[in-house]
Order: structure tokens, then C-alpha cells, then sequence
């Protein structure tokens, strides 16, 4: 690590004002300060001295993430040779390595395209490269369909770079998860690689169905009786399969225990919400209880409340897109009521909309609008009961 910073010392120079190379200081202090933290302070206001830095943030995000990254890659490599039937005979180093050629060339073209937009934007503008997108650039990958054309992942990451964060003005600017405009702008703009039974698998057998447990779980709508129990019994009955995370999905969504592992690295290091992240459960459980209570279809009845947690994108976006401290509440009764709702939409949607089956996008971008509202009130409610404590005298 020395001899790479001697490196970098005597090449600072060329890209410091008056240098060979002044037009790319940005470019060149991205990449300084993403090997090196640091040794700047502010030069007014407050001073704040600490071992992390946004960078080091997003870099912890970024670790979170690996479990579900890299269980994803087993399970894409799994569907696909179960599919074909050659599961038995397949090693799990095949499963994964199938896995790993399927999703390598989305998380490529995810970082190449966001991070071309960011550092144009920051040439442009003259200040420094925004960070925010080491997650978002992991994150964009683990929400798509392994069958997701590439092309199609670059124009959904541009349009989530520029107008999703960019047009805000940047890190720290944006009103909606970034990674989530993402997936809106493909799931409206290129709906039908969004949805059906082919684009969950990489190279599926035409014999095998591929449908999701919330496919599957959308059919009991109209099902009755012996229909629905028989769907239940094939499809819905082995809950640890989807907890474990071997059932078709988008790539890091499927598995519910990689994805808790994440969180435990989160809350444990202090970069996540445990409060958000615990209400988006609680949310969720409520409203799938209030179903089984109250439903008036299979779909309301016959799915636990608990099995809501860990079917579809549910997990996965209460660990690390609800979590959004940007996009998210910053007051403490905020987080609350933010991830209680979250959860509770999610659910609803899933269950009244048969047309948004994975109804977590949904329902953390509206509360991510939502937001600043919810903090307004929760400062406005904390404001008036301090009023009322003290008395005042002309």
C-alpha cells in the first residue's frame, strides 16, 4: 500500500491546477480517495473528525450486499440446470460458475454506464464524483431478471443515474432510491422482460415453468376449493425453499437468509435503519394478517401472513432499499411510521393489484415522496408538545 501511494503522490501533480491533466482532478480524486481515506477537513462551519467517510459507507453497503450477490449467482446456475433436468449431475462449483457468467456482464455494464454518467456529470459541473453510486451500481443488478438484455440494463441505468439523481443535483439530493427508479423504468418501459415465467431462468428448458412463488401465489385469486389447494400444495408449500432462496426470481432477491445476513452487517456497523428495516416487517405481517382475517379470496386467505416476508423483492427491500438514508425519513418516529407503511402497502398491493406482484418497488417509492412529509409532522408534533411544557411569560 505504500508503493501505491508513493504512486499516487507523484502522479497528483498532472491533475492538480496547472497540471498536464487539470480537466480530469475529479476523475483522479475519485479514484485517490476511494484506495485512501482522507485527509481533508471542512474549512467552515463545523468540524467533524472520523475514521469513515461516504465512501467507506457505501463500501460497507457494498460488503452487505455480497451474500445475496453471490447466493444469487448459485441459484441463477441452479434454476437453469434444474430446468434442464441436469441438476443430480451438476457440482456446485458448475452451478455457481454458470452463475457468475450470467451475472458479471449486468453488474459490468451497471458500473461502466452509471459511473461514465457520473464522471461526465463531474467534469461538467467541476466538483467531485458523487459516491452514491458504488451501492446503486450493486443494486441495479441484484433487482433485474438474470434474462434482463444488457442494453436494456444500460438505458434503465441511465435514466436512473440522470434523472432519478443527477437532475436532483446529485448524492444526497435525490427524493427517490436511484436503484429503484431503475427497476421502474424497465418493469413500465419493457414489461415483458419483467414479467413471465421465461426471464427468472437464464436459458430455460420450454418444458419447466419458471413461474415465481408470487405468480403462483397471484393465481389463487380466482381460485377456489380444490384449485387453490392445489396450487398451495405444488407451488406454495415448501416455505423453506423460499427462505433459503431456490425458487426463480430477480437475482439477489430470492434468498431471505443472505439477505438478514446482510442486515446483520448493516445494523451491526450502523450504516442501516434496524428501525426501518424492523417496521417494514411488522408492517407487512399486519396487513397479511388483517387478510387472513378479513379476506375475501384465496390469496387472502390461504397465504400466512408470515410467508408475505419471504416471497418476491419483500426482504430485500426492506434491507437495503427502504434503508436509503437519503430517500428515506431522518427523524426517529419517522423511521417508524416510514417502514410500517412500506410494509403494509407492499402487501396490499401485491394482493389487490394482480397487475404489480412485486409490489415492494412500489411502495417504498411512494413512501420515499412521502418522506419529508412524514418528518415535517413527527418535528411539527415534537415542536407542540415542547411548547406545551413550557411556560411563557410576557
Amino acid at each position: 500500500m505504500k508503493a501505491l501511494r508513493k504512486f499516487l503522490d507523484k502522479k497528483k501533480p498532472l491533475f492538480e491546477k496547472g497540471g498536464k491533466y487539470a480537466k480530469l482532478q475529479s476523475t483522479f480524486e475519485a479514484f485517490e480517495t476511494f484506495l485512501f481515506v482522507p485527509d481533508i477537513t471542512s474549512k467552515t462551519g463545523t468540524h467533524i473528525k472520523d475514521a469513515i467517510d461516504l465512501k467507506r459507507t457505501m463500501s460497507v453497503v457494498v460488503l452487505a450486499l455480497f451474500p445475496a450477490l453471490l447466493f444469487g449467482m448459485y441459484n441463477v446456475g441452479y434454476q437453469h440446470f434444474r430446468s434442464a433436468g441436469e441438476l443430480a449431475a451438476t457440482g456446485m462449483f458448475d452451478l455457481f460458475l454458470y452463475g457468475l457468467i450470467k451475472v458479471l456482464p449486468i453488474i459490468v455494464v451497471s458500473y461502466v454506464v452509471g459511473l461514465g454518467i457520473e464522471f461526465a456529470f463531474a467534469q461538467m459541473r467541476g466538483h467531485k464524483v458523487n459516491e452514491g453510486f458504488l451501492v446503486s451500481g450493486m443494486l441495479i443488478p441484484l433487482i433485474m431478471p438474470v434474462e434482463a438484455p444488457l442494453w436494456m440494463v444500460a438505458v434503465a441505468t441511465a435514466f436512473a443515474v440522470v434523472i432519478g439523481k443527477e437532475v436532483f443535483g446529485g448524492t444526497g439530493m435525490n427524493i427517490w432510491n436511484p436503484a429503484l427508479v431503475a427497476r421502474a423504468f424497465f418493469f413500465f418501459a419493457y414489461p415483458s422482460k419483467m414479467s413471465g415465467d421465461a426471464v427468472w431462468i437464464a436459458d430455460k428448458a420450454d418444458t419447466f415453468s419458471g413461474a415465481t412463488p408470487l405468480a403462483h401465489a397471484a393465481a389463487l385469486v380466482g381460485a377456489k376449493g380444490e384449485a387453490a389447494t392445489s396450487i398451495i400444495e405444488q407451488h406454495l408449500s415448501n416455505t423453506w425453499d423460499m427462505f433459503v432462496g431456490l425458487i426463480p426470481g430477480s437475482i439477489g432477491e430470492t434468498s431471505t437468509i443472505a439477505i438478514l445476513i446482510g442486515a446483520l452487517i448493516l445494523i451491526a456497523t450502523g450504516i442501516g435503519s434496524w428501525r426501518i428495516i424492523v417496521s417494514v416487517f411488522a408492517g407487512g405481517f399486519v396487513m397479511g394478517t388483517l387478510f387472513n382475517l378479513l379476506g375475501s379470496n384465496s390469496y387472502m386467505t390461504l397465504i400466512p401472513a408470515w410467508q408475505h416476508l419471504v416471497m418476491g423483492g419483500f426482504a430485500f427491500g426492506a434491507v437495503f432499499m427502504a434503508t436509503d438514508p437519503v430517500s428515506g425519513t431522518q427523524t426517529t418516529r419517522g423511521k417508524y411510521i416510514y417502514g410500517f407503511l412500506i410494509g403494509f402497502l407492499a402487501v396490499l398491493i401485491r394482493v389487490l393489484n394482480a397487475g404489480f406482484p412485486e409490489a415492494m418497488m412500489l411502495a417504498i417509492l411512494l413512501m420515499n415522496t412521502f418522506a419529508p412529509l412524514i418528518d415535517h409532522f413527527v418535528v411539527q408534533g415534537n415542536i407542540k408538545r415542547r411548547l406545551k411544557r413550557v411556560k411563557v411569560t410576557a
